[in-house]
C-alpha cells in the first residue's frame, strides 16, 4: 500500500492536492477556479452611495486559494482578471474591463496567493485557523480595493472608506464562518476515506 493512500491529508496538502496528480488536473483547477469565480462574482447586490456591489467573488477568490494552493490560486484569479479585463463578462453584474472596483480583483489575486500559501501550511484545517485566514484574506482585498478606489474615483480616505470597506465587514463575518465551518469538514471527511 502507498503512503499517499495511506494518509491522505498529509502536511504540505491542500484540498486539491487529494486528486491524482496531473497537467490536466492542474489545469483544469485553474479553469475551474477562475468560473467559480466568476459565476460567484454573479450574485451581486448594489450598495446605496457605493460602486462596489457586494458579490460573492470575494468568497469564491479565497475558496479557490485555499483549496488549490498558492500557485494554482494565483494563476486561477490571474486568468479570471485577465480574461475580465479581455471582454468576458464574469466580473460583477456581467460586466468586464476595469471600473473603480478592479483594485478588489487586484487585491484577491494577491489574497487568493496568501491564503493559499497558509493552507498549506495547515491554516485549513481547523475552525479557529480558518477564520483567521479568510480575514487575513479579506484584509488583503481591501488594502489594495479601497485605495485603488480612491485613486480611481477621487474619493477621500475616508469617503473610499465608507463607500468600500465598512458595508461589507458584516458580509465578510458572515462568509468567514461560513468557510471556519465547511473547509475543516471537508478535511475531516477526507481524512475518513
Amino acid at each position: 500500500m502507498s503512503t499517499a493512500a495511506a494518509t491522505p491529508a498529509r502536511a504540505g496538502q491542500v484540498l486539491a492536492d487529494l486528486l491524482p496528480a496531473s497537467r490536466v488536473r492542474d489545469a483544469a483547477l485553474v479553469l475551474g477556479g477562475a468560473a467559480l469565480t466568476g459565476l460567484a462574482a454573479q450574485i451581486s447586490v448594489p450598495v446605496p452611495g457605493s460602486p462596489v456591489p457586494v458579490t460573492g467573488q470575494t468568497f469564491a477568490a479565497l475558496l479557490v486559494g485555499t483549496s488549490l494552493g498558492a500557485g494554482r490560486g494565483f494563476l486561477a484569479l490571474a486568468l479570471y482578471a485577465l480574461a475580465g479585463i479581455a471582454g468576458v463578462p464574469w466580473f460583477a453584474g456581467a460586466s468586464s474591463g476595469v471600473a473603480p472596483s478592479f483594485g478588489y480583483i487586484l487585491g484577491m489575486i494577491l489574497a487568493s496567493t496568501v491564503v493559499g500559501a497558509l493552507a498549506r501550511r495547515g491554516a485549513d484545517r481547523s475552525m479557529l485557523r480558518m477564520a483567521g485566514t479568510m480575514l487575513v484574506g479579506e484584509a488583503i482585498i481591501y488594502a489594495i480595493g479601497v485605495p485603488y478606489l480612491a485613486l480611481a474615483t477621487g474619493m477621500s480616505a475616508t469617503a473610499a472608506i465608507a463607500a468600500g470597506l465598512t458595508p461589507f465587514l458584516i458580509g465578510d463575518a458572515l462568509k468567514a464562518a461560513l468557510a471556519m465551518g465547511a473547509l475543516p469538514t471537508v478535511w475531516k471527511f477526507a481524512n475518513k476515506r
